[in-house]
């Protein structure tokens, strides 16, 4: 049976407003409207119209009920300047994550989760007990997504062509989900993972989402899980050039505007010193292109999942078939390594169940 609700799903996912899409199909929006609200079927005809016009198979539209990220309890890390539009596309991206998270959990055992609720304590607090339970020390951490997806957070890709979306995250079913844009340098996204991973930690109970102040909370957490006061401390007591700011800020995998924010809330630079370095960073274009940029990370947990799948001769076509998504978003949201599934197999896999329990070691 036709699922009305899948029809909105794939509209948002591509950025359509009801009447875009009657435009499309040329209908009017009121037919459209009524194939959503399940007041009429469309015809077989008019839903291969429609799944030629989303790039969806037909098959999708009558396939069974879906969770989906709700905006109330996703956490956006700008939402005064995301529109609608932009809001709803992602959220139907992590609709399509939800999906292909299921179908490997039912075929793997993924790493459970090993977060705290740190509501109670303040940000840079919370940043310290986390990596006390981590066992991370004072050490700069080399492989965030690595780190993260070892405590069970479940870490997908967004490949939205604009920087409006940085990120966002949210708790479902008890499990922790950071969504991050590839389109942003890797610098950037990593802070945005950090931000996320605030979210999930200090503000699980929700309630709060696009406010200031909790927007604040999770910048101030990220910059310190990720540049601990102590080695920030111990290897820039001082600093005096933005030349010295560009070779450090390799150690911490972090941009040169967060960590001239860091030096600032330490008190290593004045504030005279601080607004220097913004109209110098502004100024050589480091905002928008990182001077010696990181090599993006990539997902360890992914990874891991489509080594097996490829041991089992198990495409990305065949699992596109069995969740009738298209492949396009399937490797959107795992940072491009459904790619590697390019062999003829039979997709013989889907009985067998790999631990893939990540070690703690090499971060």
């Amino acid at each position: 049976m036709f699922h009305p609700e899948r029809l909105s799903l794939a509209r948002r996912r591509r950025g359509l407003t009801k009447k875009a899409l009657a435009e499309r199909l040329g209908v009017t929006p009121h037919t459209v409207l009524r194939y959503e609200q399940s007041k009429v079927e469309p015809p077989p005809h008019m839903i291969d119209a429609i799944a030629r016009e989303l790039k969806f198979p037909s098959a999708f539209f009558s396939g069974p009920d879906f969770d989906e990220p709700q905006a109330a309890a996703a956490s956006f890390r700008s939402m005064s300047a995301m529109s609608a539009r932009e809001r709803g596309a992602a959220l139907a991206a992590g609709a399509l994550a939800f999906m292909l998270s299921d179908w490997v959990e039912d075929r793997f055992a993924l790493p459970e989760g090993d977060l705290l609720d740190l509501s109670m304590e303040t940000p840079e607090g919370a940043a310290r007990s986390l990596r006390e339970k981590w066992g991370l020390g004072e050490r700069p951490i080399k492989s965030l997504i690595k780190l993260i997806e070892s405590k069970g957070v479940r870490v997908f890709s967004l490949a939205e062509n604009t920087k409006t979306v940085d990120a966002f995250s949210l708790w479902r079913k008890n499990k922790p989900y950071i969504f991050l844009n590839t389109f942003k340098t890797w610098e950037h996204s990593r802070f945005d993972a950090a931000h996320e991973l605030a979210h999930l930690v200090l503000h699980k109970h929700g309630g709060a989402n696009g406010r200031r102040d909790v927007e604040d909370e999770a910048q101030r957490f990220a910059s310190s899980f990720l540049m601990p006061s102590a080695d920030v401390e111990a290897q820039l007591p001082r600093i005096h050039t933005l030349n010295q700011m560009v070779q450090f800020k390799q150690r911490w995998g972090v941009s040169v505007a967060a960590l001239n924010y860091r030096l600032h809330k330490l008190n290593i630079t004045s504030d005279w010193q601080y607004r220097t370095f913004c109209i110098q960073i502004t100024e050589k274009g480091y905002r928008e292109d990182e001077p010696v940029p990181m090599p993006r990370e990539k997902s360890t947990v992914w990874q891991k999942v489509f080594d097996a799948l490829w041991q089992e001769r198990v495409t990305k076509q065949s699992i596109a078939e069995a969740l009738n998504l298209p492949v396009q978003e399937i490797e959107n949201l795992v940072f491009g390594l459904a790619n590697m599934l390019t062999v003829d197999g039979s997709g013989g896999g889907g009985q067998k169940r790999a631990n893939l329990k990540l070690v703690h070691g090499g971060l």
